[in-house]
């Protein structure tokens, strides 16, 4: 008998994957880009704004002063560049493991977060090379004395991010966990996530979980923000330990500007607050604001890391390499450029908000002048009606002529005399 052969036929079934578009909305406040530090050559030169040089810098804070302070990775130093861009050397380049400014070593460790805390002190997470990646806590005042606080808490890693708060606690991400460390006792506790990785929203330690949790910010209201990058969400943290989804939705394929779980995120380096409520996002090839509606937008920058690169200009002109650290000062955005080996700034033409008359007060000060004797003192007295007088303060002339100025301002008539004392 004859077998006939069996035809299979087989179906090819094609599948085409279509990702959402990349929705990147600029903010609307003629953001602008510009050099403050740094000529882009891989260097160590301090000096004076654009004829300085870094190697690949990635953490910048910012003083009560307005002083910047920069972790020059390749340089393992702290750098510091006051406001009319005058970089120096403020910490490393010795060979001791603590003291002051340049006598210091900052080489046995690699520095991967940093913050300041509200007495202008520097904190740097230095995971140490010599002893299997121990990370540390480093303090540095405003001295520039350098010194390890504590050594090795329990889940701080080369990926915690930290941050403050208004009564100085430090926070740091760790271990799937948010952390509460108090400097003054030195006592730590998690203050969010069980430990467990994955997404829970909720409350405490118990009842919620985050999935490598890395950047935290802290806004005036003391809350905790979280970027939990193995979620690819924003996570929000309150004094009540409650953890909320404020934004993101887990897509982190393709970043998109929009309001809350609408937006998406692939990548964010460091974040930070202004007084607004605006939290800031520096996310390698640029950078994004979230106000406090939740609505995402792009200050700078392409969210394409393919389109990085430098080029200063408008917002959606620039370009960046790898921008890793930033903060807000003097009015404006500072983002540590680490791939361009520059500083840059991030200035804003805010439209104008008048005050309305309600809420405005104009004061008139008076002053007096006085001619004499430099070291005689003097009694100011002041009357309503030149009969009655009454001493309103006892002056030293250390000059003159000598300027005394009344701190309470004009209420009706008001006289003014001095009287030399003996």
């Amino acid at each position: 008998m004859k077998t006939e052969p069996t035809l299979i036929s087989i179906v090819i079934t094609a599948t085409l994957l279509v990702w959402p578009a990349r929705a990147q909305i600029y903010d609307t406040n003629n953001d602008a880009v510009s050099t403050f530090a740094g000529y882009g050559i891989p260097g160590y030169v301090d000096g004076q704004g654009l004829l300085t040089a870094f190697n690949n810098p990635t953490q910048i804070v910012s003083d009560t002063a307005s002083n910047l302070y920069v972790w020059d990775n390749g340089n393992q130093r702290v750098r510091r560049i006051t406001p009319d861009r005058t970089v120096s050397t403020f910490v490393g380049g010795g060979s001791y493991l603590d003291g002051y400014g340049t006598n210091v070593s900052l080489s046995w460790g690699q520095v991967n977060a940093m913050a300041i805390d509200h007495a202008d002190q520097i904190w740097l997470v230095m995971a140490n090379s010599y002893s299997g990646g121990v990370s540390y806590l480093l303090t540095i005042n405003t001295n520039g004395y350098a010194s390890v606080v504590n050594g090795g808490l329990t889940n701080l890693t080369s990926s915690s991010g930290i941050c403050f708060d208004s009564a100085n606690n430090l926070y740091y991400s760790g271990g799937n966990r948010i952390y509460r460390y108090r400097p003054g006792t030195g006592t730590v506790a998690p203050f969010a996530g069980s430990g467990i990785q994955g997404y829970f929203d909720g409350q405490g330690t118990l009842l919620t979980a985050f999935s490598n949790p890395t950047a935290l910010a802290c806004d005036e209201a003391d809350n905790i923000y979280v970027w939990d990058s193995g979620n690819g969400r924003i996570r929000r943290v309150d004094q009540q330990q409650n953890v909320t989804t404020v934004a993101g939705n887990g897509y982190a394929y393709s970043p998109a500007d929009g309001v809350g779980t609408n937006a998406t995120f692939s990548l964010i380096n460091s974040m930070f607050f202004d007084h607004a409520g605006n939290l800031y996002l520096v996310c390698g090839s640029c950078v994004r604001k979230m106000d406090a509606q939740t609505n995402v937008t792009t200050l700078a920058g392409n969210f394409n890391q393919y389109s990085s690169g430098y080029n200063d200009g408008p917002g959606n002109l620039a370009l960046f390499s790898s921008a890793d650290g930033g903060c807000l000062s003097q009015g404006m955005v500072f983002v540590a450029d680490s791939g361009n080996n520059r500083i840059r700034n991030i200035t804003f033409n805010t439209q104008e908000q008048p005050v309305t008359p309600a809420n405005l007060q104009l004061n008139t000060y008076p002053g007096v002048q006085i001619t004499g004797v430099i070291g005689r003192t003097c009694q100011i007295q002041s009357s309503p009606d030149m009969t009655n007088w009454n001493s309103v303060a006892t002056v030293l002339l250390n000059s003159s002529p000598y300027l005394w100025i009344d701190q309470n301002p004009i209420a009706g008539n008001k006289f003014y005399r001095a009287v030399l004392l003996p």
